[in-house]
């Protein structure tokens, strides 16, 4: 996997805020890092002022972070490659990685959401392009502008091999940065794309003025919805507890750097989904996870009702007030569900 006489060599695939963060900590880290984006002038004006201007435009970057907007010559001399783009885009960048970087080179991902259409996980795509490589997926409560500015910072890494997430560890660990590693791959990914859908839910909640009582009944609500689907596609409950579930979950729903959450609260106001996109001005991971988890809830019987009514909302035109209305006029029931407890 690695070569230990000569240094590491990451490509991060992806400039955008969180691609660039982990590609800066990394290189100030001491790693050899290229990253890699789609935009020729946006990468040499990177390269020229040390600034994303676009998504990061109050951090200077590390002097020896290395910019390209070639990807074949990128990934050719890459030991290791990092996937941070919107997931819809994940299948295509993988089948490159697959013809285009060495065999020995392992790959990580930061993306946060299932195939569009499908609703497969991002990993069942990595084995289909790249069945014998070592991979994991990085996760956990993070925003990019806190990484970059030297905040605290803890994150989840799941792989497929024990000593790779220990690898991974040794590369990123610093005395700000903190890495807890599993083997629960399928369960960091379901709890990273789902919770998106709960912080959209939760801006609409705070946009139309419901208050702080309402947004924690639906976090908690939120999450027992998230671990019922979640157990029916093999994720353990344990993993959902820790940073890539209940950790993402709440920061998401509740800090504004959330794009998803800022969508919710362009929703609230009335926008439609096409506008409420162009002002977060980001992709927006929560919108194909709604879809995504509606259909799997379906195919698996589970009960999602905050799902259903935002997936009313985003796709059939319901009124955002009365979608909560509806949550809100549910029949009451028990708070632990039939299939979490012990009987």
């Amino acid at each position: 996997m690695i070569n230990a006489e000569r240094p590491t060599h990451f490509c991060v695939v992806g400039a955008g805020s969180w691609g660039t963060a982990l590609a800066n900590h990394l290189a100030s880290n001491g790693q050899n890092v290229t990253l890699w984006g789609r935009s020729a002038s946006a990468m040499q004006l990177m390269a020229s002022s040390r600034v994303n201007q676009r998504y990061l435009p109050d951090a200077r970057l590390c002097e020896n972070l290395r910019y390209s907007s070639d990807l074949v010559a990128s990934l050719a001399i890459a030991d290791q490659v990092l996937v941070a783009v919107p997931s819809h885009s994940f299948a295509k960048l993988v089948n490159q990685i697959g013809e285009h970087a060495p065999t020995r080179a392992g790959v990580m991902w930061a993306c946060k959401g299932f195939e569009p259409g499908t609703g497969r996980l991002l990993s069942e795509l990595l084995d289909d392009a790249r069945p014998e490589c070592s991979h994991a997926i990085l996760s956990g409560p993070t925003f990019a502008a806190e990484l970059v500015a030297g905040l605290p910072t803890a994150i989840t890494v799941a792989s497929n091999h024990p000593s790779y997430s220990q690898q991974i560890s040794h590369w990123m660990h610093n005395d700000r940065f903190r890495v807890y590693s599993t083997d629960d791959i399928r369960g960091v990914q379901i709890g990273g794309a789902l919770k998106n859908i709960y912080a959209i839910a939760a801006g609409i909640s705070d946009g139309l003025g419901f208050g702080a009582n309402a947004r924690t009944a639906l976090i908690t609500r939120g999450l027992a919805e998230l671990m019922r689907l979640a157990d029916k596609l093999g994720a353990r409950r344990d993993t959902l507890m820790g940073l890539s579930g209940m950790g993402d979950l709440i920061l998401t729903c509740t800090d504004n750097l959330s794009r998803n959450r800022r969508f919710g609260l362009a929703i609230a106001e009335g926008l439609s989904v096409t506008d409420a996109v162009e002002k977060v001005g980001q992709s927006v991971e929560g919108i194909a996870a709604t879809r995504a988890a509606h259909a799997l809830g379906m195919t698996h019987e589970v009960e999602l009702p905050i799902v259903e009514q935002l997936y009313g909302v985003l796709e059939e035109q319901y009124a955002a007030r009365d979608a909560v209305a509806a949550l809100l006029n549910r029949q009451s029931k028990s708070e632990i569900d039939q299939a979490f407890s012990n009987s």
